[in-house]
């Protein structure tokens, strides 16, 4: 005796004839894991150690210069990708004179007033904080 049957398979349609053969076919069935408990290792003890004399704290980072009125500050922490500007160089106020990579962005550092440059405080690649003098404008 064989039955037909129409299945479809990732869009397509297929007939499939089954025929029965009669017979026994012998079922297995899969193995079952069984639940085990774990024995907790003992939590041993640290052992007492002689009592060590108090490190000294590490002395404390320089503080970063005080920003001036023609400074240029980094306003996030982040990297130094570009500087725009040479020492001497003419700026007016707005002109991008560096470029800061912070959160995978690039984001274009303005010159706050018009002046020259007198100093760059900063390389490529120099990583920054917030409120770090990158640039000084006189």
């Amino acid at each position: 005796m064989s039955k037909k049957f129409r299945i479809t398979v990732n869009g397509e349609a297929y007939e499939v004839e089954v025929e029965d053969l009669g017979g026994d076919a012998p079922v297995r069935r899969a193995p079952v894991a069984a639940p085990v408990s774990v024995p907790q290792p003992a939590v041993a003890a640290p052992a007492a150690q002689p009592s060590a004399p108090a490190a000294k704290p590490a002395p404390k980072p320089a503080k970063p210069a005080v920003a001036g009125a023609g400074d240029v500050t980094a306003p996030m922490p982040g990297t130094i990708l570009d500087i725009k500007v040479n020492v001497g160089d003419s700026v007016q106020s707005g002109t991008t004179v560096l470029i800061l990579e912070a959160m995978k962005m690039e984001n274009e550092i303005a010159a706050p007033a018009a002046g020259t440059v007198k100093a760059i405080h900063v390389s490529k690649g120099a990583a920054v904080n917030p409120g770090d003098v990158l640039i000084t404008i006189g």
